[in-house]
């Protein structure tokens, strides 16, 4: 089944379903990182996820306070190297990038290419009472049911408020955010990795 995310307009975007992990020790922003995205106050900051690219380093501040399991999940596939090798398989300008299906590693596949994922569901929806889909937010993707989240996600680097309360938000983009406009379809993910870990 594919990942989608539904506008406004009943139009469907195909999204990418994210996997789950274990929560790494949680580490604390600096006063930079904290600053306020699109006027939302940002709750405190968990394991930060490195994905170095092809085309440069974004880094992903975590937020297990909002999303514990969702958290917890990404964080234990990127410990396993799960995205490792993976190229982002969707880019809708000035909407979103995703990630995280892989299948991606195989170009062979690529019309399968956002279908795929870890094979463990979340099992939950934790929607964020406070947290937008603002440029910078990471959020998952789902086919509908958003308790069946796996490992794919995207970043959002345009309007997209459409989406709250229908995506669980688990992280914002703190650095390359540069970088992540400059992604395209195929790129690949060349190493994933916990801050603080190899």
């Amino acid at each position: 089944m594919s990942v989608r995310v539904v506008t406004p307009l009943g139009a469907l975007v195909f999204a990418a379903v994210f996997g789950v992990a274990a929560i790494a020790h949680a580490q604390t922003a600096t006063p930079a990182t904290k600053a306020p995205a699109a006027g939302q106050a940002l709750p405190a900051a968990g394991p930060i996820l490195v994905f170095e690219t092809e085309k440069g380093t974004f880094e992903i501040e975590t937020y297990p306070a909002e999303a514990p399991k969702t958290v917890a999940h990404i964080v234990g596939l990127v410990n396993k190297r799960f995205y490792n090798g993976q190229r982002v398989h969707r880019v809708v300008p000035n909407f979103v990038i995703q990630l995280g299906d892989p299948q991606s590693r195989d170009m062979t596949k690529k019309e399968a290419w956002g279908t795929g994922g870890s094979g463990t569901q979340i099992g939950v929806a934790e929607f964020s009472k406070t947290l937008k889909h603002a440029p910078g937010m990471v959020s998952m993707a789902h086919a509908g049911d958003p308790t069946k989240a796996d490992s794919q996600f995207f970043v959002v680097i345009g309007p997209a408020s459409h989406l709250d309360r229908k995506h669980q938000i688990f992280g914002k983009v703190i650095s390359g955010m540069d970088v992540v406009r400059k992604i395209a379809v195929g790129d690949r993910i060349v190493k994933a990795t916990v801050k603080g870990t190899t």
